[in-house]
């Protein structure tokens, strides 16, 4: 192979080989994982929600006077049920209703326990910046800031 001189180039004498790697993985849409978040958000969230306002504050006031515990209270286990359910299969209760399953980037498969514990702290985090999941509404394959972070992908399971 000769050695490729910009002036060639400019001219059209030699064409520039594209090296960009496009990935064969079907990458979950934004609106696919949306809906799989309201749906865990229903299905995992509220329950605990409600056993934290009612059974261990003692209502609405009782949260309100001890907020920052009380959502530690609700987030500690739904990380905990996540990372189980992730661990099991991959998926939580709405990654399997809409048919989307998380991979780790580099090898294709299911992540370790390790990242997927980083990941789920991450999501937490990046859900109270706000940025982070605003950032898979600007990219062609809907990744967010903790799936960046973590080296993990969520796809459409085939």
């Amino acid at each position: 192979m000769s050695k490729k001189r910009f002036r060639d180039i400019k001219q059209g004498k030699q064409k520039i080989e594209e090296t960009s790697i496009k990935s064969s993985r079907p990458y979950a849409s934004a609106s696919s994982k949306i809906k799989a978040f309201l749906t865990d958000a229903f299905m995992l969230v509220m329950p605990i929600m409600y056993i934290v306002f009612y059974l261990v504050m003692d209502g609405r006031e009782g949260f309100a006077e001890h907020k920052l515990l009380g959502w530690s209270y609700i987030l500690v286990p739904l990380v905990l049920i996540q990372t189980i359910f992730m661990m099991k299969a991959a998926q939580t209760p709405g990654y399997r209703a809409y048919n989307l399953e998380i991979i780790d980037e580099k090898t294709g498969e299911k992540p370790s326990p390790f990242t997927i514990i980083f990941r789920n702290l991450c999501a937490i985090l990046s859900f109270f910046s706000l940025f982070g999941w605003l950032l898979m509404f600007f990219r062609k394959d809907s990744k967010t800031l903790h799936d960046f972070l973590s080296h993990t992908a969520v796809i459409n399971k085939s």
